[in-house]
Parts: structure tokens; C-alpha cells; sequence
């Protein structure tokens, strides 16, 4: 008797390639809580995106005894290697992977839904994996361009398919909690630099040569790390035959109109009102809050300074107290990755209960009130309140990116949700180029203006504020798409048959994913989630420091 692999089982045979999306579609045995720990690798591999500050500095002493590039512009430092790189010019490749993060999503969403998880997510671990391998032997070479053509194009390519390719899956996979699935993604990418910048600080002290920062060896270290565990996850993951329901489960009535049981085509979804008013939902949600991750720290240390250690602001201060500033906000940056991480599951879980319009709504009223909150708990010197009110935001800030695919699914059904979804996150490549420049100009304004600096930062805050409600409106403005857009059966059917799914494989749906966890299951879980909690630990010792 021959023993059928569950995959080829599921298809029906073996005639396709390995990264085919056939041979990902469940039998049997499979459960969906394997998926989850699939997704997690992915982004928690990606979400390294969030800890690359950590090269900054150290990319701008690569060569000692030399002198900065700070004269010759930011194009002449792509092709020099003669003197070192500003850190204002290697901070623009965070922009550049943010951008192409959104642009490579929008082009290839749709051809994810047709090529599967498996192999979208095989190709995002080259992607990242590869352009960070690009990326030092740029930083080797001293070659600008190349860390950029690697980390920042390739590696931004490879963020975007990894992004998507979960968030897709698991929506199919929980009907009943679409935005616990998402959450549980979309953690891992809040959550990938409390362990990623850790690892890579460590390994640039290995790899350190006299005078010269180890950037390019921990670079090449991390491509082949994170290309193996995404590889994995890539692995891990399965699809859910066409008519697939949990076991027990019966959809409910109706009574959101917001929430459809239609399908719409990437088509015609990018098109409608409701997709634009998302858009800006999405961009205004992440600009402000871009804009306090990013002036988060300076903005303690400036508007507090002396007040930390319970000296008078006026005190000049030594460079033993400046440490100790400099440690608390550094623990302030570490709450923030936490509630930035944490913040993704538990509001998306939340929007399960209460609706996606109406968590965006607590999103943009309640952070009205904390933004424009802060300068007068800084004035008043309220370091804690302060704190707090910053973790909050931070905690809606991810919490608007593990909403919003659920909020998609719900408007335009889930068949083509990770295509839309594709396209909606050219909202975050405006806001990772724009916010931060808004906030640098502003900043800069008002310094160039007289204005002390632990003021600079209050009108910033009113204009993140404002943005927020302009957020508000388009959220009020969501309404159910018209009939007319929804997908027929015909189009459905042909859509589906993209999909190359057996015929057989969907008459049997009801049969797939009734397998038991298992020690599969514990294991799967427990190889990411150790990893997590390490990180979870970090983020709590360094904000130590700020009690």
C-alpha cells in the first residue's frame, strides 16, 4: 500500500511543482492552529524592518579615520567609498523599504491569491533573506548604492510578499475570529525588533575589527537566519478547500450591513469609495502614529531632561545624568515595541466584538484626546502619565495595522482580500515617506524660529492630531458597497478555478482540518513563541530604567 503525502492527497495527485498552491491545500489531519505559527515566522522575521535604527550609527564609522560624506550630498555618497556615510543618508533605506513594501504588495496581491502562501512566501524569504545578504556585502564594499539596491529594494520586495501572504491565509482560515487571526500575524511584525535588534546588536560586538563596526557580517548572519525560518514558515503553510467551515460553526445572522457574504474583484474594489475612504484610514492612522514612534525619544529626553532625576530643568547636567536620561527613554523605546506588538492582537480581537468601524473610531477619538494631551503632561512635568499616554497610542498605532484586513474582508469578502489588501498598504509607503518628513520640517521650522526645544514638539502633536480626525471622517464615511460591484457566480467560479483546486477537493471541504494539535502543534508554537516572550523579556528590562 503507498502512502499519499497529505497535500498531494488533498489535490488529488502529484503532477504539481512543490510551491504549487495545490499541494498546500489541507487534508484531513491538518488543523488551522498550524497555520498561526506559520504566519508568525514570516513576520516575525520581517518585522527586523522596525529595528534597523540600530545600523544607523554604526554604518557611519565604517572606515576610520575618515572623514564624513556630509559635504558631498546624499547621490555622491552612493557611488563614494572613500569617506564615511551619514546617518541621515543610510536612515533614507528605512523609507525605501517602507515604499517598496507598499508598491511591491499593490503589484503582486493579486498573483498571490492565484500562487498561494507557499510559494509567495518562498520568494519573500529570498527577498528579505537575499537582500540583507546584498545588503553587507554592500556595507563591505562600502558601496551605498548596493545596501540600498539589497536592504532597501530587494529586502522591501520581500517585506511586502511577506507582509500580505499570512494576513491572506488566515482570514480563510478563521471565518469566526478574522480579527484574532490577523492579530496573531500582525504581532509578529510589531514584535520582530525586540528580538531582531537585540540579536543584531550582539553580533555586531562579534564581529567588531578593531575600529570597525561589524554591520556587514551581521547583515550576511541575519539574511541566512531569517531565509531558513521563513522558508519554514513558508512550509507550514495550507489552504483551506473552497467551502471550508470550522468544525461546529454555522455563520451568524447578519445584522452588520457592513459585513458582506459577496465577494469583490481586485478590479473593481480598488475603485469604489469605500476603498479610498480605507485608504486614508489606513494613512492617517499610521502618519500619526509614525510620527510619535519616531520623535518618541528625543521628545522625552528634551520636554523631561533634568525633571527625570528630580533636578531643576535650568541644572546643567553631566554626562553621567545624560546616561541615565538617555537609558530611560531607551526604556520607553523598548515599551513601545511592547505595546506596539501587543497592542495588534488585542485590539484586533477587540474589533471581533465591537465592529472594525467602531475600533477605528475609539482609534481616532481617543487618540485625539491623548495626542493633543501630551504637550500639557510634559509641561507639567507628569513623566509617568506621559509614558503611559505614549503606550496607549503605540497600542492603536499596530492595532490599526491588524484591523484593517479584517475591515477589508468584512467590506469586500474574502476571495481576493489579500490582493485588496495589497493595495491598500501603498497608504503605509505614503506615510513612511511623508510622516517622517513632515515631522523632521515641522521640528526643524520651529528650531529655526527661536523655539526651545522642549517646545518644538507641541504643535507637531496638534498637527498629528488633526490628522486623526480627518481619519475620523473617512471612517464615519464607510459605507457597504453596492450589489453591483459584487463578484457573480460565474466571475466567483472562474476566479476559483485560478485557484487550480480539484473538483473533488471542494465536494469533500467539509472534511479538511479535522485533525488533533498534537505535540505538532506544541512544537510549531512553541518555536516562535519562545523567541517572542525572549523579546517580551528585553522590552520589560529595559523599560527598568524608567522606574
Amino acid at each position: 500500500m503507498t502512502v499519499v503525502p497529505e497535500a498531494v492527497e488533498a489535490t488529488g495527485g502529484a503532477a504539481s511543482g512543490l510551491l504549487a498552491r495545490e499541494r498546500t491545500i489541507a487534508g484531513p489531519r491538518f488543523n488551522r492552529w498550524f497555520v498561526p505559527p506559520a504566519a508568525l515566522a514570516i513576520h516575525l522575521c520581517i518585522g527586523m524592518a522596525y529595528g534597523f535604527s540600530v545600523f544607523w550609527l554604526p554604518m557611519s564609522k565604517l572606515v576610520p579615520g575618515a572623514a564624513s560624506c556630509g559635504g558631498i550630498g546624499f547621490f555622491a555618497q552612493l557611488f563614494g567609498g572613500s569617506c564615511n556615510w551619514t546617518v541621515p543618508a543610510v536612515t533614507h533605506i528605512f523609507e525605501t523599504f517602507i515604499a517598496m513594501l507598499g508598491i511591491s504588495a499593490a503589484i503582486w496581491g493579486g498573483w498571490l491569491e492565484h500562487a498561494g502562501p507557499r510559494k509567495a512566501g518562498f520568494i519573500a524569504a529570498l527577498c528579505w533573506g537575499g537582500g540583507l545578504v546584498i545588503g553587507g556585502i554592500g556595507v563591505s564594499m562600502h558601496q551605498l548604492w548596493l545596501v540600498f539596491l539589497g536592504c532597501g529594494v530587494l529586502g522591501g520586495v520581500g517585506l511586502g510578499l511577506g507582509y500580505i501572504t499570512p494576513v491572506s491565509t488566515l482570514i480563510k482560515w478563521f471565518p469566526d475570529r478574522r480579527g484574532l487571526a490577523t492579530g496573531f500575524a500582525i504581532m509578529g511584525f510589531g514584535g520582530g525588533a525586540m528580538i531582531g535588534a537585540p540579536i543584531a546588536v550582539a553580533l555586531m560586538a562579534r564581529f567588531t575589527h578593531g575600529d570597525v563596526p561589524g554591520v556587514a557580517s551581521t547583515l550576511m548572519v541575519l539574511g541566512v537566519i531569517y531565509f531558513i525560518a521563513m522558508s519554514a514558515g513558508a512550509f507550514g503553510f495550507r489552504v483551506p478547500p473552497s467551502g471550508w467551515k470550522p468544525a461546529g460553526w454555522t455563520p451568524p445572522a447578519n445584522t452588520n450591513s457592513l459585513i458582506t457574504a459577496k465577494h469583490v474583484h481586485l478590479n473593481r474594489a480598488w475603485k469604489t469609495p469605500q476603498f479610498w475612504m480605507l485608504w486614508i484610514v489606513l494613512c492617517m492612522n499610521v502618519t500619526a502614529g509614525i510620527g510619535v514612534l519616531a520623535m518618541a525619544s528625543p521628545m522625552f529626553q528634551d520636554v523631561f531632561g533634568g525633571r527625570l532625576l528630580g533636578i531643576d530643568a535650568a541644572t546643567v547636567l553631566t554626562a553621567t545624568q545624560k546616561a541615565s536620561i538617555a537609558a530611560a527613554a531607551a526604556g520607553l523605546v523598548g515599551l513601545i515595541s511592547l505595546f506596539n506588538s501587543l497592542g495588534r492582537i488585542f485590539w484586533a480581537s477587540i474589533s471581533d466584538f465591537i465592529g472594525r468601524k467602531n475600533t477605528y473610531i475609539v482609534f481616532f477619538l481617543l487618540g485625539i484626546v491623548l495626542y493633543c494631551s501630551l504637550p500639557t503632561l510634559g509641561h507639567m512635568g507628569l513623566a509617568g502619565v506621559f509614558v503611559l499616554t505614549v503606550c496607549i497610542i503605540m497600542s492603536m498605532y499596530g492595532g490599526g495595522f491588524s484591523t484593517v484586513p479584517a475591515y477589508l474582508a468584512d467590506i469586500f469578502g474574502t476571495q481576493m482580500v489579500g490582493a485588496i489588501h495589497g493595495r491598500l498598504l501603498t497608504a503605509w509607503s505614503v506615510a513612511g515617506v511623508a510622516g517622517p518628513f513632515l515631522i523632521a520640517a515641522v521640528r526643524q521650522a520651529q528650531l529655526d524660529a527661536g523655539v526651545a526645544k522642549n517646545l518644538v514638539y507641541d504643535r507637531t502633536l496638534y498637527i498629528l492630531a488633526g490628522l486623526l480626525l480627518i481619519g475620523l471622517i473617512a471612517n464615519l464615511m464607510v459605507r457597504p458597497v453596492k450589489e453591483a460591484h459584487h463578484m457573480t457566480d460565474e466571475e466567483l467560479a472562474r476566479e476559483r478555478s485560478l485557484q487550480h483546486e480539484a473538483p473533488h477537493v471542494t465536494a469533500h471541504a467539509d472534511q479538511a482540518a479535522r485533525g488533533s494539535f498534537g505535540i505538532v502543534g506544541v512544537v510549531a508554537w512553541a518555536l516562535v513563541g519562545i523567541p517572542f516572550l525572549i523579546g517580551v523579556w528585553i522590552a520589560l528590562s529595559k523599560a527598568a530604567a524608567l522606574f
